[in-house]
Parts: C-alpha cells; sequence; structure tokens
C-alpha cells in the first residue's frame, strides 16, 4: 500500500491573501510600466502580448521551482509514462487546470478588441465572479454566512465605483470572451467545491498541485501554437495578437535588457498570484466567502500597483472612484474577517 503524505497543518486565508496582495502589486506595477514605455533606460513601448512568451516560460520555471522546493509533488495523483511513475492529474483537476489557462487567456484577449470599453469588459469579469460564487455553493449544498453575503456585496459595490466610466461598449466576440472566462471560473470553483475545500489539507493540495502542473504548461502550449499559425493571420484583434505573440518567442530578446529582466520578474510574480489565488479559492470554507477575499486583494493591490507609479515613474495618480472603491474593499474584508474570529473567540469559550 502506497504510503499516504503526513497531514499538514491549515494556513489561513488571510496569509493566503497577503502573499496574493504581495505578488499582485508589483506584478500589475511593473507590467503597466513596461508596456506604457516608463521603465528607467527604456526607450520602446512594449506591446503587452509580446511579453507573454517570456513571462510565462518564467512563470512555468517559478511553479515547477515551488511546488518542488516545497515537496508538494507528493500529494500529487501517480501515473505511468513510457514506464515512468510520475505525478498526474486526474480527469478532473486536468480540466480545471485547463481552465485556469482559459481565465488567463481570455483576461488576456479582452484588451485585444477594438473600439471596445476595457473598463466595462473588466467590471464584468471581475464582477461576475462575485455573481457565480454564491451560485456555485447553491450548486454545491454549501451554506453561506450571512457575512459573506455582505463582504460580497461590499466587493461587488466597490468593483462599480471603482470602474465606473460610463462606457459600456461591447461587441459579440468581446462577450463570448468574457463568457469563456467566466466559464473557466465556475468550472473551477465548481470542482474544488466538490473535490477539495476539504478539512483535510492534504486534499486541497492534491487539488493544487494537479491543477498548477497542467494550468501554465497547457498555456505555453497554447501560446506556441497561437505564434505558429500567426502567419496565416491578418491584421485585426486576433492577427495582431497572434503576431505580437510570434514577436515575444523572437525579435523581444533584442530589447533592453532591463525591459527583458522586468518581463521575466513579471512572469515569476504572475506564478506568485497564481499560486497564492489558487490556495485562497481552496480555502474550505464557502465560495462566497473566499472569492471576495480573492477580488478584494486584488483590487487593493491594484491601487498600490497605482500610487506606486505615481510616486516613482510619474505616472497619473489613483482616481477618487479607485480610493472610493478600495474604501469599501476595506470594510468588506473586515466583514470577512472580523465575523469569523468572533465566532471562533466564542466556540472556545463555549468548549472551555
Amino acid at each position: 500500500m502506497d504510503a499516504q503524505p503526513k497531514s499538514t497543518a491549515p494556513v489561513s486565508i488571510w496569509w493566503f491573501a497577503f502573499g496574493y496582495f504581495a505578488a499582485y502589486a508589483p506584478y500589475a506595477a511593473l507590467t503597466k510600466a513596461v508596456t506604457k514605455g516608463a521603465l528607467p533606460g527604456q526607450t520602446r513601448i512594449v506591446d503587452g502580448y509580446e511579453i507573454l512568451p517570456l513571462s510565462v516560460v518564467c512563470s512555468l520555471v517559478g511553479m515547477l521551482v515551488f511546488i518542488t522546493s516545497k515537496g508538494w509533488w507528493r500529494y500529487a495523483g501517480r501515473g505511468k509514462l513510457f514506464g515512468l511513475d510520475l505525478p498526474m492529474p486526474n480527469r478532473w483537476t486536468g480540466f480545471s487546470g485547463v481552465c485556469t489557462a482559459i481565465v488567463i487567456i481570455t483576461t488576456t484577449l479582452a484588451y485585444t478588441f477594438k473600439g471596445v470599453s476595457i473598463v466595462f469588459v473588466m467590471l464584468l469579469m471581475r464582477g461576475g465572479v462575485l455573481v457565480i460564487a454564491p451560485i456555485s455553493d447553491r450548486l454545491a449544498k454549501r451554506p453561506v454566512k450571512w457575512y459573506s453575503w455582505v463582504g460580497l456585496a461590499l466587493s461587488l459595490t466597490a468593483l462599480v465605483v471603482a470602474d465606473r466610466s460610463g462606457d459600456y461598449t461591447i461587441t459579440t466576440v468581446c462577450a463570448i470572451d468574457v463568457i469563456a472566462y467566466l466559464f473557466g471560473y465556475f468550472v473551477r470553483l465548481r470542482f474544488m467545491s466538490k473535490l477539495a475545500k476539504s478539512d483535510d489539507p492534504n486534499a486541497n493540495l492534491r487539488y493544487f498541485v494537479e491543477e498548477q502542473m497542467v494550468g501554465t504548461p497547457f498555456l505555453l502550449l497554447s501560446l506556441l501554437t497561437v505564434a505558429l499559425v500567426a502567419p496565416l493571420t491578418h491584421g485585426g484583434g486576433f492577427g495582431d495578437f497572434a503576431h505580437s505573440v510570434r514577436h515575444g518567442f523572437g525579435s523581444f530578446f533584442s530589447r533592453e535588457a532591463v525591459v527583458v529582466g522586468v518581463v521575466a520578474f513579471i512572469g515569476v510574480l504572475s506564478q506568485g498570484t497564481g499560486i497564492f489565488g489558487g490556495l485562497i479559492l481552496l480555502d474550505k470554507r464557502e465560495n462566497s466567502y473566499c472569492v471576495p477575499v480573492n477580488r478584494a486583494s486584488s483590487i487593493l493591490a491594484g491601487l498600490v500597483a497605482s500610487v506606486g507609479l505615481y510616486l516613482f515613474l510619474k505616472q497619473p495618480p489613483p482616481s477618487k472612484g479607485e480610493l472610493a472603491g478600495a474604501a469599501l474593499i476595506v470594510a468588506a474584508i473586515s466583514m470577512l474577517s472580523v465575523p469569523p474570529l468572533l465566532e471562533k473567540r466564542r466556540a472556545a469559550k463555549a468548549a472551555a
């Protein structure tokens, strides 16, 4: 009989939220800086899709280093490949990893559609995930605590306040992109509710490792496919995207060393957001609790990134809407953290 991994004590979701925030803030700031040509020593603006190949390769390396250093490969299922006994995902975690890649790809493609309000699209994506969280809980027959509902409402309100632009333009192709993004998140949340999010941290780690070992490699293979078909495409949304990705595998490396180095670091930070974001969603509590924690961390990180760009690279400061949204997020975090803490203390007193 195979030896089971020794049980691992659970880590507070708020430590994962801090890690997500700490990776997301410099990730957002550096990505914005390099694609606006604002880095010291940078002479040319870099197309946002041109940085994808190198950043994804570095994300893949970061994933392998992280899981190996933590010794978490032992939690994954095992399978035979060419006679070798290797960590293997099952069909469900494998599909969840593909959905993770879909989320990343559709987020990227959302920026390629011309004549579309990017702010509105991001609102649909972020807010849509908040909306599907309680739906997923209902389907999984998970009870939703009252403070999760309040935190959910505050987070959704913060998105509306922070991202309001009055421009609600969207095309059919862009709408399909948003639907695919939400589908990817919906499937992930459903599978997590069914196969993980349990009191057994080993089950959560197994799901995490198996999903991670599929997501980034699948994304890299997708980018390679896009680069190969680029010569067959013409101008327009996907054509421009494909040619930019192709340049990312080639001519991008002739740019300034500072640009190449920063993009490599962006890839590592991107993997950090994937690691900590995934661990937040895998917390055993309901999705209506975990998703607002995830979204709140990203919004606060985005605000810090904007402030950093303003202070150090003379970029536009955060808007009043962003500041108001951040205040609502702080209220949401308080609502999500204080009541559970009080419940835990009351339970401890009752057991004493």
